[in-house]
């Protein structure tokens, strides 16, 4: 009997078999791509960010899901729970949980009004984009993060008013 000495398998015993594969389904739901600044910017940097951690996820046995969903009605805000433009959430749950705001100068242009959109805080600063490293931070921390059941009852969603002056603005 020949010793194969560089491992178990050479292709012919079980031990490669097939893992079933771990799903993270990302979220990135936004107002505006063609002129809002804010939305493509974060669209680049979740792109770039998944770029950099996708061989990283797939050798660990996850599969990526991306839905990017274009925010253009009151009735899809609702649907997704939507907040503030824009978000990324992983397997829905925001990956900046505390949600601020300033005047976002594209959005209001595309309304005709004032209208707040997201600011993303990291290591105590502010960015109109979430930075790559957030957005990494956040991918891996639900990966390898250790899972609590969260008790606390959710409130109900309720059209914030920002969104709703920004789609009133847009319909007129």
């Amino acid at each position: 009997m020949e010793n194969n000495s560089t491992g178990c398998c050479s292709g012919a015993c079980s031990c490669n078999s097939e893992i079933p594969k771990k799903e993270i389904n990302i979220d990135f739901l936004y107002l505006d791509l063609s002129v809002c600044e804010r939305c493509q910017g974060t669209e680049t940097n979740l792109d770039e960010a998944m770029n950099e951690v996708r061989a990283v996820l797939n050798a660990a046995g996850y599969v990526v899901s991306i839905n990017k969903v274009n925010i253009t009605s009151k009735e899809l805000a609702v649907k997704y729970e939507f907040v503030s433009s824009p978000t990324i959430r992983i397997n829905g749950r925001d990956i900046s949980p505390e949600v601020k705001e300033s005047n976002c100068k594209d959005c209001g242009d595309l309304c005709g009004d004032n209208v707040d959109c997201r600011v993303w805080s990291y290591e105590d600063k502010e960015y109109t984009e979430p930075p790559k490293a957030l957005i990494i931070n956040a991918i891996l921390k639900e990966v390898y993060a250790e899972k609590t059941i969260d008790s606390t009852k959710k409130e109900e969603y309720k059209l914030p008013a920002n969104l709703e002056v920004f789609f009133n603005g847009k319909n007129k």
